[in-house]
């Protein structure tokens, strides 16, 4: 039977009035949107209904921005890089622009794993007049990198919320409370520090405490508008070599032009049916001793002598360099990098399988412990100069390439111990079969703390078996994004 254009014409206009002759808002849109195309549009929540994926971090506020992404109809790397500038304002202790980081990618149209490397970038030597030299910073710059790897939404819209945040204030999160409580001394003698992170007394501001950032929002800003390259070769970049003199940090335009991210391949090693476990490489060199602590597991040594393990590869590293599998491959000594700095871990993925785990640092918490002036962010200190290591920034991420699907995710803070916080719940997850909390809670050592995706049997194909979890002994969130 055909119906004629003119009939369904009036069948749509019957359908309208018997609609507007029903009581209640609710049911009136229900019955209209499919006629008129109610509902958010893309790129606001609520777009995307159903299944959308999870994300977890050690802040709520950046993990409830990476959940809004994703019910925008952005990517998990859109999420993670929306999430990541957020981090730069609500976690500033841990991740900032004056610092970098580094993350893993799947995507299953590719079937494979990448790694964007943009750690704090490194000096050639002591700038004259420095006291405090400088990291060349690389967030912005490693956030638009990881960016291009799978595209969703607008560069710039996912800059927004963060620029939200420091403009018109976030609440200081536990985590954040916990690190100013216990550096506040040295830090609140920067007046840029006192300004930001200090109440009307001098005491540093506490949980619950709204913390307002008007410089940062507007290098946010002028970042959202003019590109993340003005940082490093426009406007900003010129302002920065100036500032960064006034504390301390002595960076110049031709090290800030360099500064880039690099794409690399990951460490690579087997796990069960099939399944490829990544994880990130040098000079993420946490990747190396979570890869190296995940072996010594498989092979059934325990936690405590596979972290020895992955901490003798990671100083390997540092001391020599070279391949990192045949670092893996190697009879090393009983050695340890040393004391290194704080970091922060995200984990995400959405609803058609593509993931991304990153772990982001200041190099220190709270980096040198000033603010450029003018700019609103911490500069972070140089690597390798004084008694400033690099973190071990530590993330690992299984995919099956055969079917080309995610399988997990993992992001681990906790200095020494971020190694064996990727690899300890990761093993236990993967070769045991332990319920995600029940991994995580097993297998990661103070002070570890970290962050899990799980889809056993793998994404995209069973989204109802996928599940997401935050450390219990943290303060971060885990968010698993279902939209009724």
């Amino acid at each position: 039977m055909t119906t004629s254009a003119s009939g369904f014409r009036r069948a749509r206009l019957l359908l309208l009035a018997a609609a507007l002759a029903l009581p209640g808002c609710g049911t009136v849109n229900n019955l209209l949107s499919p006629i008129i195309g109610g509902g958010p549009p893309a790129g606001a929540p609520g777009f995307v209904r159903g299944f959308l994926g999870g994300v977890a971090t050690e802040d709520p506020a950046a993990a409830l921005i990476a959940r809004n992404v994703l019910a925008s109809g952005g990517t998990a790397t859109d999420a993670a890089v929306a999430a990541g500038f957020a981090l730069a304002v609500t976690l500033p202790s841990r991740a900032g622009l004056g610092g970098g980081g580094a993350c893993l990618s799947f995507d299953p149209a590719k079937g494979a794993t990448e790694a964007v490397l943009f750690l704090p970038g490194t000096r050639a030597a002591v700038p004259a007049g420095a006291d405090r030299p400088a990291a060349v910073p690389l967030l912005a710059r490693g956030l638009f990198g990881l960016y291009t790897r799978n595209p969703g939404r607008p560069f710039e819209e996912l800059m927004a919320p963060a620029e939200q945040l420091a403009r018109f204030g976030t609440e200081v999160s536990r985590g954040l409370a916990s690190d100013l409580a216990a550096v506040s001394g040295p830090l609140f003698a920067d007046p840029g520090a006192r300004a930001v992170f200090a109440r009307p007394d001098g005491q540093p501001k506490g949980a619950g405490e709204t913390m307002v950032q008007p410089e940062l929002a507007g290098t946010l800003g002028q970042l959202r508008t003019a590109g993340v390259g003005d940082l490093h070769q426009g406007t900003l970049a010129r302002r920065l070599e100036i500032a960064s003199r006034t504390a301390g940090g002595n960076l110049t335009l031709e090290e800030l032009r360099a500064g880039l991210p690099n794409l690399a391949a990951p460490i690579e090693l087997p796990a069960r049916n099939g399944d490829r476990l990544a994880f990130l490489p040098p000079p993420a060199d946490g990747g190396l001793a979570a890869a190296a602590t995940f072996a010594a597991l498989q092979g059934g040594a325990n936690l405590t002598d596979a972290t020895r393990r992955g901490l003798a590869a990671a100083a390997a590293w540092r001391q020599g360099g070279g391949d990192p599998r045949a670092i893996l491959a190697a009879s090393l000594p009983v050695a340890e990098p040393g004391p290194v700095g704080a970091s922060t871990g995200l984990v995400v993925f959405d609803r058609s399988g593509n993931a991304v785990t990153c772990a982001f640092t200041v190099n220190n918490l709270f980096g040198t412990g000033r603010v450029a002036p003018g700019f609103g962010f911490l500069l972070a200190p140089a690597p390798n100069i004084g008694q400033v290591r690099p973190p071990l920034l530590s993330a690992a991420l299984a995919y099956n390439p055969n079917i080309k699907s995610f399988r997990l995710a993992a992001a681990a803070s906790g200095q020494e111990a971020a190694p064996a916080g990727v690899a300890g719940p990761v093993a236990l997850q993967l070769l045991r079969s332990a319920a995600p909390r029940d991994a995580v809670e097993g297998g990661s050592p103070e002070p570890a703390r970290t962050q899990l995706a799980v889809c056993p049997n793998y994404l995209p194909g069973y989204p109802d078996r996928c599940s997401i979890v935050t450390d219990p002994r943290g303060a971060g969130v885990a968010l698993g994004a279902i939209d009724q």
